[in-house]
């Protein structure tokens, strides 16, 4: 079965159709809703069933992305959802010393607030048309001659333009590059305590408002404060191979032991930051990391384009929300400027696109190296206040 969408006013183009994007996620929807500000139509193809099928995980640091959000007209709804509170920063070594404590006031500009991802994506998703996003839609190929979407069961759509928002493993991306993830030596074990106040005031005061640090010994445990009282802790492992968590003896399927584990592979960190740990539930979640290329390109074409992860996906430091917000917008605006030429607002498009990405890609590598570092706790205090 073949689904009909909008037809959009945007020629020449090599196919007749509309603007299909594939991935709801938020950088897809930026597009979706600053296009739908200037009057243009897409549609917005994404393989979950709803936006409730599975969690959205923690909470975002959206700083460079804000322009983005004021460009979608939703600026001022999004500093009602964020917390200003998250830009609180304690930053410790393992063995318990404090190296810096930075507390927000209470009206300080949220130049860099927190925000839960499910919030914003939220925002982004009640702001299109009823519609715009269609559920239950795995992409699986495209036929470029005729301009045509295939979907996994069978059904297919016309495009003109072609946006890959779909990810890290995007399968739009092999249209334009044989580029693909590769390993960055960084393992993550995700955990959290639900409900902090409530169930462990004490840690709750050790964490604070917004952002818990420990680093060193090319280990980092990253606790984060989430909108539902949840904290969420990424325990990293640095230097560490793709296949390392089949060999590090941590018991997936075991959530207490796997606790007890994680705690044995911290030796010499402080029991207060270990408490953490042995307080958390028994969602135990593995992630390995995985970058592409930085400063990747790809031959400009005027039917197919990526944005977010699926075009430069980068170590998890704090940019990549922000990029695919400012992706999202950046191509609507070129399309908007060039509403009778597709090529020329793709090309534009994607030449800001790899310049700003590049540079922000360097500085999450650089990010990436002082995490790595023995000493990487106060390397990043230098960082974070240097002179």
């Amino acid at each position: 079965m073949r689904e009909s969408s909008p037809a959009l006013n945007l020629s020449p183009s090599p196919n007749p159709g509309p603007i299909a994007i594939v991935g709801a996620g938020l950088g897809g929807l930026a597009l979706a809703r600053v296009l739908h500000v200037h009057g243009i139509d897409a549609v917005v193809y994404e393989r979950e069933t709803s936006r409730h099928a599975r969690g959205q995980g923690g909470m975002l640091d959206i700083h460079s992305g804000q322009p983005a959000l004021r460009e979608a007209g939703l600026l001022d709804r999004f500093h009602a959802i964020a917390r200003g509170e998250g830009q609180d920063m304690r930053l410790l070594e393992p063995d318990g010393t404090l190296l810096l404590q930075e507390d927000t006031p209470d009206d300080a500009p949220l130049d860099r607030p927190e925000v839960d991802r499910a919030d914003l994506r939220d925002l982004l998703l009640d702001s299109l048309p009823d519609g715009t996003v269609r559920w239950g839609h795995a992409f699986a190929s495209a036929d470029v001659d005729n301009g045509l979407l295939h979907f996994a069961g069978g059904s297919s759509a016309t495009y003109g333009l072609l946006v890959g928002a779909d990810g890290a493993q995007s399968r739009v991306r092999t249209l334009l590059t044989d580029a693909r993830p590769v390993h960055i030596g960084q393992n993550v074990v995700e955990v959290g305590i639900p409900d902090i106040d409530r169930t462990h005031p004490d840690l709750a005061a050790m964490v604070g408002r917004g952002n818990y640090w420990v680093l060193g010994d090319g280990r980092s445990l990253a606790a984060q404060r989430n909108g539902d009282g949840r904290v969420r802790i990424g325990l990293s492992f640095y230097g560490t191979a793709e296949d390392w968590f089949a060999t590090s003896g941590i018991p997936f399927d075991d959530p207490a032991a796997a606790r007890a584990r994680l705690i044995e592979l911290l030796p010499g960190w402080h029991p207060r930051v270990t408490a953490l740990i042995a307080a958390c539930d028994d969602t135990v979640v593995p992630r390995s990391i995985t970058t592409l290329p930085a400063g990747l390109t790809w031959p400009s074409r005027p039917d197919v384009t990526l944005l977010g992860d699926a075009a430069h996906l980068m170590p998890p430091v704090g940019e990549g929300a922000n990029m695919a917000l400012l992706d999202g917008a950046e191509l609507a605006l070129a399309l908007v400027a060039h509403r009778d030429d597709v090529a020329a607002a793709v090309k534009e498009y994607e030449g800001e696109m790899f310049a700003r990405t590049s540079a922000a890609a360097r500085t999450s590598a650089a990010i990436q190296e002082l995490l790595m570092a023995p000493d990487a706790a106060r390397k990043m205090l230098a960082f974070f206040q240097p002179g």
